[in-house]
């Protein structure tokens, strides 16, 4: 895939500078259109663990790039929504666009977003119970939340819960979890922390 670095945010010399940079990759990252060039090439000087290292822009067998397994990685936590902060590595690291390749990944049949009933998860036991009180439902302030998420299931439709809020979370399908699966290297090299 080409990225189209006319929309960076440098000049003319600075956006061929990051592109002879990374002439001897596969392919060139994803670089924000909000990265300052200047900052970014001044940093390099410095330390070249500021690029994007080669081989996280070398292309899988199932046509991904690393960065792509990391979201593969990420989401299987069932932590991973539209609401997520995409975290810089993906940037920095991977060289891809997440907020925009979560999208390719679903398209791919990787993930799927999770419908408004399903991603009650994400939601507070508070706003659940507003809800509830809001249909004239009693008796739901002694429930636990997986109650609570029971109960909004059962008074709404999926479409009513989809007017109330937009966060939504997202899962591996099978092939998602066959492509993780297939790069356990990937997931080795990558620096680990709970989610």
């Amino acid at each position: 895939m080409e990225h189209d670095y006319s929309q960076l945010n440098g000049s003319p010399e600075e956006i061929d500078a990051v592109k002879d940079l990374y002439a001897g990759h596969d392919e060139l990252p994803y670089i924000s259109p909000k990265r300052d060039l200047a900052d970014y090439l001044e940093k390099i000087t410095v330390t070249s663990g500021q690029t994007v290292p080669k081989r996280n822009m070398v292309r899988l067998e199932e046509d991904l790039l690393p960065g792509h397994i990391i979201i593969l990685w990420r989401v299987q936590f069932g932590t991973y929504t539209n609401k997520t902060v995409i975290s810089k590595y993906f940037e920095y690291d991977y060289g891809i666009d997440a907020k925009s390749d979560i999208e390719i990944l679903i398209d791919r049949g990787y993930v799927r977003e999770m419908s408004a009933k399903e991603s009650l998860i994400y939601l507070t036991a508070q706003m659940l119970k507003k809800w509830l009180k809001e249909k004239g439902v009693k008796g739901y302030s002694k429930l636990s939340k997986d109650e609570l998420m029971d109960a909004v299931r059962e008074e709404f439709t999926e479409e009513e819960l989809a007017e109330k809020y937009s966060e939504r979370g997202y899962s591996l399908t099978d092939s998602g979890e066959a492509v993780l699966d297939n790069h356990p290297e990937v997931i080795d090299k990558h620096p680990k922390k709970k989610y």
